[in-house]
C-alpha cells in the first residue's frame, strides 16, 4: 500500500500505522534468504561434529568422505594448515581481542557436544551430510564442566591450558557489606536464568563467492554486515573494499546472528581453495545442538531495607556461563552489572559479573541481553521484600522509584528520562489489582476443595537501549531529480521493518510523500559504513542519523535556493517539500535539476537511552497437575515516542511470547556428560498461538531528549517484564518465595509439595 499525499497534505508520519512494506514479498514467496539463492558452480557444507562435551582429538579422518560421488572436497583442521581462526570481538576502547581463538575446525581438543572437527563439500547438502557421516574420527574423552560455578573454582582444569576458565571479573559501584551487617531486614536469594536457544525462523547462514580481485562477495544473515566485513578482511588480509557483505531477507535474529561466526571464515576459505562458491546453512538439529544460548546466570542477590521499606542497599553476584569460547558471550553479561538497580533508587549497589568458560555451546546476545537477567533479580528481590515486611508489592514500589531525571545510577547509568509510577499505575489499573486481590481473599478465605489458587504479580523494568556506549550509526539521503529521495542505512533488517519505518523519519523531515522514500542498506558497497542492529538501536540511532542527513539536506538545498534567487536565508520559506521566496517556488527535484546533486552523510551518535515499563499477571495454578493458567497479562511500555504503533505493537507481541517461552517452557539442558537433550521441537518446547494468554498493550510516553523525534528503542521488553511478572504471580497464588523458571508443571507440582 502506498501513501501520496499532494503538495498541501499533510506528511507527518511519526505516529502512524503505516503497513509493513516487506510484507507482500514475504507472504507471496518473492522475498529470498541465502538458502534461496541460485549461484552457478555453488558446493554445499555439512559438519562432521564432536559426539562428546570435552575430549582430546586422536584422529580425523576425511578420506572416506572424498569418495563419494558429487563430494568436491573433506577436510579436518589438519587438512587445512592456513585456515585462519574467527575474528575476535574488539576489547575496551577497541583494542584486540585477547581471549583464546576459535578455529572452524577443532584443533587437538574438542569444548562442547557439536563442535565441528570436520566438514565435506558436495553439490548438494544430502550429499555432503553423507559425506560427513563418513569421516572417522578418534576422541579421548575429558571430564565435562557444566556448571559455571565449579567451573571458576581454582582448582577446576582449564579449558585451555595456561588460562584461568574465568575470562573476566566486572565490578559495578562499590562493595555495600556494612550496610546489610546493620540494615534492619535484609533478604537474600539464589537465581537462576536457565539457557535458552536463539529459535528464529532461519538459522545462520553464509554463501562466499571468491573474486577476481582475491576477495569475497558473501551472502549471509547477519546483523552487522560491515562488521563482518572488517573481519574476515582482517583474518584474510584484504582490504575491507575486496569484502562485499550483502543481507538477504533474513528469518529473524534476535541478537545470535551479531558475531562472525567461525562457519563464515570456513566458507570463505573453501570458496577460495576450491574457486567456487560455498554455502553453509545451518539446518534446526544444528540449531538446537550447537548454536550459540542466550542468558545462562546463576545469581546471589541481598536487598537491605528499613522496616518501612526503604531500601538501603542492593547487591547481585553472577556467574554468567558463555560456553567454551568467549568471542560471542563475554560482554553480554556486563550489561547485567549496569543495570542492576532497575528503577529503584538505592543508596548503595555493588553489583559483581564473572564470565566463565564451560563445555558448552558459546552464549551469544538474544533478545533483552543482559537485561532481563537484571530486571529478573531485582524485582524478585523486591517481591521477597515486600513478603518478609508485609507491604503491599504495588506500594513497596511506589516508596523507591527514582523520579528526578536525568539520573545517575551508583552503576554508571544516565536514564534519560522517566515517569516509573505512571506505567505501575496504568499496568495496576488494568489488570484490575484490587478486584484480583479481594477475589484471592476470598479463595483462600472459603477454603472449598477445588478452589485453584489466585495470584498478581508485577514486575517494574527500566532497560537500555541504543547499543554499547559511544556507538554510532550511518544515515545518508539523497534527492533525485525527479524528486525521489534515496536513504541509506548502516542498520541491518532482520525483520524490524526498516523499509517501513526509516522511509516514515525521512518522509516526515523532508515533508513529502511517504511513497518517495526508498531505503537502501545490508550491502556493504551501497552503504559505506555501518554499526549493527542489535540492542534496540535502530530507530533510535539510525533513524536518528536519517533525520539529521535529512535536515542537513534541507540546509544545503536552502541555502542554493537562496543564492540563485539573490534573497537571505529568513528570507527563504519550506513546507511540504517546496521552497518558497517572493513569487518564486522550487521543488526538491526542480532545485536538483538545477543546481546538481543533493545529498547528505552523517554518523549519529546519541547516548544510550532508557525505555521503562511495567508489566502484570494474573494466574491460576491447578495444584493437582502442576499447571500454571495466565488468566491476563497486561504490558505497560514507554519507548519515547512511537513511529509506528503497529510496528511496536508487533515487536510488542512477540516480546511477549518469547518471555513466555523463557518462563513457561524454553530450557536448553544437557546430561551430566554434557551432551545436549534436545534435538527436535518436540524437546525444546517453543510457546504457541495456543499458548498465548490474552495480552493488553499499553503504553506511556515520556519522549527521549536526545533524539530528533524523540524515540527509544523498542522490541525487548516483553522478555524483560514477563518472566518476572509471571514468576511472582505464581510465587504470590503458592504463597511461597520463590521458584525457578521454566514453570514446567513437575517443577510447580515439586514446588506445591516441597516434602515429596
Amino acid at each position: 500500500m502506498e501513501y501520496h499525499s499532494g503538495e498541501d497534505s499533510n506528511t507527518s508520519y511519526i505516529g502512524v500505522r503505516i503497513p509493513r512494506r516487506e510484507d507482500s514479498a514475504l507472504l507471496m514467496g518473492a522475498a529470498q534468504t541465502v538458502a534461496d539463492l541460485q549461484v552457478p558452480g555453488t558446493v554445499e557444507l555439512a559438519f562432521t561434529r564432536s559426539e562428546v562435551a570435552h575430549a582430546r582429538l586422536a584422529r580425523v579422518d576425511s578420506a572416506p568422505a572424498r569418495g563419494l560421488p558429487g563430494v568436491a572436497g573433506a577436510w579436518s583442521a589438519a587438512d587445512l594448515p592456513d585456515l585462519p581462526p574467527a575474528p575476535g570481538p574488539p576489547g575496551p576502547g577497541g583494542a584486540k581481542f585477547g581471549g583464546p581463538e576459535r578455529f572452524p575446525l577443532a584443533r587437538d581438543v574438542v569444548r562442547f557436544a557439536g563442535e565441528p572437527v570436520a566438514v565435506v563439500a558436495a553439490k548438494s547438502r544430502a550429499l555432503a551430510e553423507d559425506g560427513a557421516e563418513r569421516v572417522i574420527v578418534g576422541l579421548e574423552p575429558l571430564p565435562p564442566l557444566l556448571d559455571a560455578g565449579q567451573a571458576a573454582l581454582p582448582d577446576a582444569p582449564p579449558l585451555f591450558p595456561g588460562r584461568s576458565n574465568v575470562m573476566s571479573d566486572r565490578e559495578y559501584g562499590a562493595p555495600a557489606d556494612d550496610v546489610f551487617a546493620t540494615a534492619p531486614v535484609v533478604v537474600t536469594a539464589r537465581y537462576r536464568q536457565q539457557f535458552l536457544i536463539p529459535t528464529s525462523l532461519e538459522g545462520r547462514a553464509v554463501l562466499a563467492r571468491p573474486d577476481e580481485d582475491g576477495g569475497f562477495t558473501v551472502w549471509v544473515s547477519h546483523q552487522a554486515q560491515h562488521r563482518l566485513r572488517d573481519g574476515l578482511a582482517g583474518v584474510f588480509g584484504l582490504e575491507p573494499s575486496q569484502v562485499r557483505v550483502v543481507v538477504p531477507m533474513a528469518g529473524g535474529a534476535f541478537g545470535a546472528k551479531s558475531g562472525s561466526y567461525p562457519e563464515y571464515v570456513l566458507a570463505c576459505h573453501l570458496a577460495r581453495l576450491l574457486g567456487r562458491p560455498v554455502r553453509w546453512v545451518e539446518d534446526r538439529a544444528e540449531a538446537l545442538a550447537t548454536s550459540t544460548r542466550g542468558r545462562g546466570q546463576q545469581q546471589e542477590a541481598r536487598l537491605a531495607a528499613t522496616e518501612d521499606g526503604r531500601l538501603l542497599g542492593y547487591e547481585l553476584r553472577a556467574d554468567a556461563n558463555i560456553g567454551a569460547y568467549p568471542h560471542t558471550g563475554d560482554a553480554i553479561p556486563g550489561e547485567t552489572g549496569a543495570m542492576a538497580t532497575g528503577s529503584y533508587r538505592t543508596p548503595r549497589v555493588y553489583a559483581r559479573v564473572r564470565t566463565v568458560l564451560t563445555t558448552t555451546p558459546p552464549t551469544s546476545a538474544y533478545r533483552g541481553a543482559g537485561r532481563p537477567e537484571a530486571a529478573y533479580a531485582i524485582e524478585r528481590s523486591m517481591d521477597q521484600l515486600a513478603r518478609r515486611l508485609g507491604i503491599d508489592p504495588v506500594e513497596l514500589r511506589r516508596r523507591n522509584f527514582i523520579r528526578e531525571f536525568p539520573y545517575r545510577t551508583l552503576t554508571g547509568r544516565t536514564y534519560d528520562s522517566g515517569n516509573y509510577e505512571a506505567a505501575l499505575d496504568r499496568a495496576v489499573a488494568a489488570v484490575r489489582y484490587d478486584e484480583v486481590r479481594a477475589a484471592q481473599r476470598r479463595r483462600r478465605s472459603d477454603g472449598r476443595a477445588g478452589q485453584r489458587p489466585l495470584g498478581v504479580g508485577i514486575a517494574c523494568y527500566v532497560e537500555r537501549s541504543g547499543g554499547p556506549p559511544d556507538t554510532d550509526e550511518f544515515g545518508s539521503v539523497e534527492v533525485e531529480p525527479d524528486g525521489s529521495v534515496i536513504a541509506r542505512s548502516g542498520s541491518t533488517c532482520t525483520g524490524q521493518a526498516h523499509p517501513t519505518v526509516f522511509p516514515q523519519v525521512v518522509a516526515t523531515a523532508l515533508e513529502i510523500s511517504l511513497d518517495r522514500v526508498r531505503l537502501v542498506q545490508n550491502d556493504t558497497r551501497e552503504v559505506p559504513y555501518g554499526f549493527a542492529t542489535f540492542g534496540s538501536r535502530s530507530l533510535q540511532v539510525g533513524g536518528g542519523a536519517l533525520w539529521r542527513a535529512s535536515q542537513q539536506v534541507l540546509a544545503v538545498a536552502r541555502q542554493r535556493f537562496a543564492t540563485a534567487c539573490e534573497v537571505e536565508l529568513a528570507e527563504v520559506s519550506y513546507a511540504r517539500g517546496r521552497f518558497r521566496t517572493g513569487g518564486q517556488s522550487v521543488t526538491l527535484g526542480e532545485l536538483v535539476q538545477q543546481t546538481g546533486p543533493l545529498r547528505a552523510d552523517d554518523r549519529f551518535k546519541p547516548p544510550q537511552a532508557f525505555p521503562f515499563g511495567c508489566y502484570a499477571a494474573v494466574v491460576e495454578v491447578d495444584t493437582e497437575l502442576g499447571d500454571v493458567h495466565i488468566l491476563r497479562l497486561v504490558a505497560v511500555d514507554d519507548y519515547g515516542v512511537v513511529v509506528n504503533p503497529m510496528i511496536v505493537d508487533g515487536q510488542g507481541y512477540g516480546s511477549v511470547a518469547q518471555g513466555l517461552g523463557q518462563v513457561m517452557f524454553e530450557e536448553a539442558s544437557y546430561t551430566p556428560d554434557g551432551l545436549p537433550e534436545a534435538s527436535t521441537l518436540l524437546d525444546y518446547l517453543l510457546p504457541t498461538a495456543a499458548d498465548m494468554p490474552p495480552v493488553e498493550l499499553l503504553e506511556t510516553e515520556t519522549p527521549n531528549p536526545n533524539v530528533p523525534f524523540g524515540s527509544k528503542g523498542a522490541g525487548e521488553a516483553g522478555c524483560i517484564g514477563v518472566p518476572p511478572a509471571v514468576v511472582s504471580a505464581v510465587c504470590d497464588a503458592l504463597d511461597i518465595d520463590h521458584i525457578d523458571m521454566p514453570l514446567t508443571p513437575e517443577t510447580v507440582w515439586r514446588a506445591v509439595r516441597p516434602t515429596r
